[in-house]
């Protein structure tokens, strides 16, 4: 009888303590909850304020420099309103050229003032907004008159108006850019006679121009 009366009271304390275990196990379990949802929470409150200021700054974006670019709020994409014109007087670059400075002295002017109103937009709203990175898509498209090499070209056209707008004497667009917009991607594109949005009538010299995309967005640049 008195083993008996051992073995219980050695199973009582430990149950005793298996409970206190338990206990404790779940009030660590529920501070754990408790501290995740509460993390989670602000991350949450967090990506919505970034949603809300990418937000703001989209719709600044829309009206960066109405008198040279027009936004198209359909493909989210500004259209440089600038008219091409060759040293000719002719509408559009010389046939398979994509040099900038084959488009006569007051084009390449306006399209001179187009870059320098971009470059201060972007370095206010870098300034604005110092943890906001930007893609800066430079986009060329072409007549729609059905020649092959029409995507080369407006690729090639997209990269003469970048180094127009970026590149000096002294430096590369690259290396300007990261001295001066470290904040902001320049991405090329050329899509040919085939892009969105292209105007009608869709016949040359139509839409032989340049368009720009800017992409607000949180994170770091890979440079």
């Amino acid at each position: 009888m008195k083993k008996n009366n051992i073995f219980w009271i050695s199973y009582s304390d430990l149950m005793t303590s298996m409970f206190f275990i338990m206990l404790i196990l779940f009030v660590l379990a529920i501070r754990y909850l408790r501290i995740n949802n509460i993390e989670l929470k602000k991350k949450q409150e967090v990506t919505e304020q970034e949603k809300k200021k990418v937000k703001e700054i989209n719709d600044a974006l829309k009206n960066i420099d109405p008198q040279n670019f027009v936004y198209n709020d359909t493909y989210k994409k500004h259209i440089l309103k600038i008219d091409l014109i060759d040293n000719k007087g002719n509408i559009g670059f010389p046939i398979g050229s994509w040099d900038i400075s084959d488009l006569n002295l007051e084009t390449r002017m306006k399209l001179r003032n187009a870059g320098n109103n971009l470059i201060s937009k972007m370095k206010d709203l870098t300034k604005e907004n110092p943890n906001l990175q930007y893609l800066i898509i430079i986009e060329g498209q072409a007549s729609k008159d059905f020649w092959p090499g029409n995507d080369e070209l407006s690729y090639r056209r997209a990269i003469s108006l970048r180094d127009f707008w970026f590149k000096s004497n002294n430096q590369s667009a690259h290396e300007y850019l990261k001295e001066n917009l470290p904040n902001c991607e320049v991405i090329i594109g050329g899509s040919g006679q085939y892009g969105v949005p292209r105007s009608s009538p869709d016949i040359p010299p139509a839409n032989q121009r340049f368009l720009v995309t800017i992409i607000p967005k949180y994170g770091e640049i890979e440079k």
